[in-house]
């Protein structure tokens, strides 16, 4: 079964969280129930949970505290209870990777369809995590095929795969070679797909995807630092480009490599 930890200040919410939901029709359990983010942060480094269901605004600490300081280490699926429907909140949660931002008063269906799409996340962790090897294959096989130089001897090529590869951390654009080299973006776009075999923009995620496998690799970089590192920024995107590449999402990525030897080394990060 599933572990959850539930925190809610209200005695009567957090009450009818407990015995509303069957839990067991769900492959859950929930472990340990709390009355305030500084109980729920002891509790998260005790039980390890799956699942944390937490309200926002609570006496000592608040929800999006207790995330912020947890969702690094602790690889959970936080849903976010609230009365508070304030786009900040929301942007917040985003942020922090929560799954669901549920609004009160709940809705028994709303929370359990919550409930069932943390558990499928736990699911694909678990699946991850003992397909590691395999992942680890994947994504040297993905690195291998993007580290390749560029070796074709136009003059122009090799100045924009430069640009990016010393930009890349910056918000760049196809109209920033435009304004550099004069050229037309419509030229640009051709003669880079012509020699590359693929547009400036899917070289540039290409690029900073290569990047950003390389630093969680190394299991010293939070997740959202990488994300910045790359040079693609909000965490929700990132997490949509980094699919695209790898089949997963970060987080699954280094709950798959966790703990386990490096595998590659620097000649990658040419």
């Amino acid at each position: 079964m599933y572990k959850v930890v539930v925190i809610e200040d209200e005695d009567i919410i957090r009450k009818g969280l407990l015995f509303l939901i069957d839990w067991a029709k769900h492959n859950c359990s929930v472990v340990a129930d709390c009355a305030n983010g500084e109980e729920g942060l002891e509790a998260i480094q005790t039980f390890c949970p799956d699942i944390v269901i937490t309200d926002i605004s609570m006496p000592i600490m608040d929800g999006l505290e207790m995330i912020r300081r947890t969702y690094e280490s602790y690889d959970y699926s936080a849903i976010i209870l609230s009365s508070y429907s304030d786009f900040e909140y929301a942007q917040n949660a985003i942020r922090y990777g929560v799954l669901r931002y549920l609004l009160k008063p709940l809705k028994k269906a709303e929370l359990e369809e919550a409930i069932d799409k943390a558990v499928t996340e736990c699911e694909k962790k678990r699946y991850y995590t003992s397909s590691s090897f395999s992942m680890r294959e994947s994504a040297e096989e993905f690195l291998q095929e993007n580290s390749q130089s560029y070796s074709g001897g136009d003059a122009l090529i090799t100045e924009i795969m430069d640009f990016i590869h010393e930009n890349y951390q910056k918000k760049i654009l196809m109209s920033d070679l435009v304004k550099k080299m004069n050229y037309s973006d419509t030229f640009l776009n051709k003669k880079f797909k012509e020699a590359v075999g693929t547009t400036f923009m899917e070289y540039v995620n290409r690029y900073r995807i290569q990047k950003a496998v390389m630093m969680l690799m190394d299991q010293e970089i939070p997740v959202q630092e990488v994300a910045w590192k790359c040079g693609i920024g909000e965490y929700k995107y990132f997490n949509t480009v980094f699919k695209k590449y790898l089949g997963c999402s970060p987080k699954e990525f280094m709950a798959g490599i966790k703990n386990k030897p490096k595998l590659f080394t620097e000649q990658y990060l040419n």
